[in-house]
């Protein structure tokens, strides 16, 4: 599908914006409130206003992202902007806004753009050195593992953690930590590989596990760790520098589809090998991946892949060999994975970032990582000291009057006479008012997750701490779009970006995609433009040795097959010659040059360090495509009339009044800021 490059460039820069960590403090303790732009009613739609503030701020953030340079002229691009706003209220008019995937995404996305708001910036900062610091090094180590669910009984815990600590016993006393891991540890994979866990860095592991490993010196055994899987003992055996990241690229012959067929596993290794004698004969890596690696994803680009570093890959094996090569332009043995064969040629190897290019990412990760539990601790502690809360004490005292000790059972029922408790609890900021009742339901909902606090009283008072805490963060998250100003306004492109998507989806790629008669009357006004060009039915030959082609070509002459002219030129020990078979059209990048194209066997043709011959079965002539064959491109085309005939449809539709007054000062304002 595409999309009016006008959105597109709004949906880039919410996009850019989202994913950037917010520049000032947004703890709230130390939060300011931003100063207000000045605003005037640039146009109407119907009536409705638009303001300067969003044009200008919508207009100065796209502004480096778009290449089109009329774009850029304030002209047009208010002309792209009201269209773009015309959309929007079309997509209103057709109340798209009460659609249910609709809010479930706008729900999805403000959540997730809160996420950089609802945090504590300072223990951010030290949780992001710590995490670079850890970087450094690359620990190796085994584990043994005690399972006890996060919310388990304060019974099972200890019973957990005393299995743990009988084990580090018996480690202490000297015995083999490989051996009672695949004895007693409950992690499943311990009893083949006896708890070892390879290398890792940060971020490879939950954070309590991270810590207890990178805390525990080399050649000893941590006291037991806690982590939501249960505890664990950690041996720590060896500790590396970071190796950094690896850039290579690769030769890939795929695994075989079938996992018995040894014939297309014998065949797949056959080539993998005839091509690393290629390489060793001194032909160019670069050359052969593009022709001959079926990883289609990097062949194109000479096998080259995104550099990596230890554990981001999911194949050992492929990670071992790469790591291994020490020289740039070092070529490895043909090798295998659960991928297929592979050959692999270092480009570069590259050391760890500084602290200040690996910031951002490093920001990020930790957002996603278990560290964030440390991040909303403080952040609660922030809440509490800027926003006042009130407990009522009658009705605190009531609340807990009507609890007993079923809940230690998690059997407690809410009292049938609940409306007596529908009277102020819990108030926060002066303006959000939390009842009894309110709060008793949300015991009734935590009791399942166990409550061990005794006696009674305090188990209702730490049930009551946490209920405010989560009240706490639920006001502060509610009202971002009034603490934040320029929350809002990211909140307000979403709205319309999303709703924009859905009316695009109705008004233009779904009817591109199902009006057979509209794609079919497109096609007989534009068949000029769908045409094949020439193409043959060939088999390509290919060497450095140019009298090897020429054999090959004799051969040929004669009628032998692709087979015979192999078995013939290649030997057990030397690959002379490649072929590959197929219709291409014959300007293509993928075929060589010949004068003329014709039935028959060609010249030779030297191209680069390479000689070809050519075997052409059958030429196809150039001609037009049938609807069939051009569908695809026509359904393309077709949508980009649409689109382009659809604002002028929405002019005649809404009414849209600019205020050139208004406009000529935006173009001054933003012309001597420039």
């Amino acid at each position: 599908m595409k999309i009016n490059r006008f959105y597109s460039g709004l949906l880039a820069a919410t996009i850019l914006v989202t994913g950037c960590k917010t520049t000032k403090d947004t703890t709230p303790a130390t939060q300011t409130t931003a100063k207000v732009q000045q605003k005037d009613v640039l146009f109407t739609v119907n009536d409705k206003p638009y303001y300067t503030d969003e044009f200008i701020r919508v207009y100065k953030k796209n502004l480096d992202l778009v290449k089109d340079d009329s774009q850029k002229d304030l002209n047009n691009y208010l002309d792209l902007f009201i269209g773009y706003k015309l959309k929007v209220n079309k997509a209103y008019k057709l109340n798209l806004q009460e659609g249910k995937k609709y809010q479930g995404e706008l729900k999805s996305y403000r959540n997730q753009l809160a996420k950089n708001y609802l945090t504590d910036s300072k223990v951010t900062t030290g949780l992001v050195q710590e995490a670079y610091n850890r970087m450094q090094k690359e620990i190796k180590a085994s584990h043994i593992l005690f399972m006890v669910d996060e919310n388990a009984s304060p019974a099972d815990t200890l019973k957990a953690y005393n299995k743990a600590v009988e084990a580090r016993k018996r480690l202490v006393a000297g015995e083999d930590f490989g051996k009672l891991a695949a004895e007693l540890s409950e992690d499943p994979s311990a009893k083949d590989n006896k708890g070892d866990l390879g290398y890792f860095t940060v971020f490879r592991m939950v954070y309590p596990f991270e810590t207890a490993a990178y805390n525990t010196p080399k050649g000893q055994v941590s006291r037991p760790a806690r982590t939501r899987f249960g505890y664990h003992l950690i041996k720590v055996t060896d500790v590396r520098d970071n190796r950094g990241e690896v850039a290579v690229a690769h030769i890939m012959v795929a695994r075989p589809q079938k996992e018995d067929d040894k014939a297309a596993e014998n065949k797949a290794k056959s080539k993998i090998e005839d091509i690393y004698k290629k390489l060793q004969q001194g032909e160019d890596f670069t050359v052969l991946a593009k022709q001959l690696s079926e990883d289609k994803t990097s062949a194109e680009k000479g096998g080259v892949l995104i550099p990596f570093s230890s554990g981001e890959l999911t194949s050992h094996q492929f990670e071992y060999t790469p790591f291994a090569l020490k020289t740039p332009g070092e070529i490895s043995k043909p090798f295998q994975s659960q991928f297929g064969w592979h050959i692999v040629k270092l480009i570069e190897k590259k050391p760890i970032k500084s602290f200040e290019d690996l910031k951002p990412e490093l920001e990020n990760r930790i957002k996603r990582d278990e560290r964030s539990r440390l991040i909303a601790q403080s952040l609660t502690a922030n809440l509490r000291a800027k926003y006042p809360v009130v407990k009522d004490k009658e009705m605190y005292k009531k609340v807990v009057g009507a609890l007993t000790d079923s809940i230690y059972v998690m059997d407690w029922k809410l009292p049938k006479n609940i409306e007596v408790y529908n009277k102020p609890l819990l108030t926060i900021n002066k303006d959000k008012e939390l009842t009894g009742k309110d709060f008793l339901t949300y015991v009734n909902s935590q009791q399942n997750n166990g409550v061990s606090a005794k006696p009674l009283s305090r188990a209702a008072e730490v049930l009551f701490e946490r209920y405010t805490d989560e009240q706490l963060n639920a006001y502060y998250n509610q009202n971002l779009e009034r603490e934040f100003p320029e929350f809002d306004a990211i909140m307000q492109e979403y709205r319309d970006g999303l709703l924009l998507f859905d009316l695009m989806e109705k008004e233009i790629w779904e009817k591109a995609k199902n009006d057979t008669i509209g794609q079919q009357n497109y096609y007989n006004q534009h068949k000029a433009e769908y045409v094949w060009k020439q193409r043959a039915d060939v088999e390509v030959y290919s060497s450095t040795n140019e009298k090897v082609i020429k054999d090959a070509r004799a051969l040929l002459l004669k009628g032998k097959d692709a087979k015979a002219v192999k078995d013939k030129l290649n030997t057990k020990d030397k690959v002379n010659i490649i072929e590959k078979s197929g219709t291409f059209e014959t300007g293509t990048d993928a075929m060589p040059k010949l004068a003329l194209w014709k039935a028959g066997v060609s010249d030779v043709v030297k191209e680069g360090d390479y000689y070809y011959v050519v075997k052409t079965n059958k030429i196809l002539p150039a001609g037009e495509k049938t609807f069939e064959d051009a569908k695809g491109r026509v359904i393309n085309d077709y949508q980009q009339y649409l689109e382009s005939t659809w604002v002028e449809q929405l002019k005649k539709e809404f009414t849209v009044k600019v205020n050139q007054d208004v406009f000529e000062k935006v173009k001054t304002e933003i012309n001597t800021k420039k």
